[in-house]
């Protein structure tokens, strides 16, 4: 999970063969913004698009920027904020460069998340220090 600029801002772990969307949920627990705790808006992909993600969402009064699987009815989804979910795109595709990341050495799924939140750090960081560009 990034934020609107691909800071970091949270990662987790789950089984190869698993859905992410059915860890939505735990994902977006594990962020702890200061003073904010929910975002406005949350953009996905159209993995996304299940009642059950949307009705989170709508319970804490946070926008579901999600287009509709091609199976279901059509929902209305902000466009121009829906094109911004490339920042997160990008995102990963910097941690994937990364190479301990990209191909996992680790066997345990706690030493990977552990090196996924290295590099998060090393990604803040850098973002930190626009002068330091390697």
């Amino acid at each position: 999970m990034t934020d609107g600029r691909g800071v970091p801002l949270g990662a987790l772990v789950t089984a190869g063969q698993a859905h992410e969307s059915r860890s939505f949920e735990a994902l977006m627990d594990t962020v702890h913004i200061r003073r904010r705790r929910r975002p406005d808006a949350v953009a996905g992909d159209r993995a996304y698009s299940y009642p059950r993600i949307r009705a989170w969402l709508a319970r804490r009064g946070i926008e579901a920027v999600i287009p509709a699987r091609r199976n279901q009815e059509p929902v209305q989804c902000d466009k121009r904020k829906y094109r911004r979910r490339n920042v997160i795109e990008r995102c990963i595709g910097w941690l994937k460069e990364c190479r301990r990341i990209a191909t996992r050495y680790e066997k345990l799924a706690t030493h990977y998340l552990a090196m996924v939140k290295l590099a998060m750090i090393q990604r803040c960081l850098r973002l930190l220090d626009p002068s330091n560009r390697a």
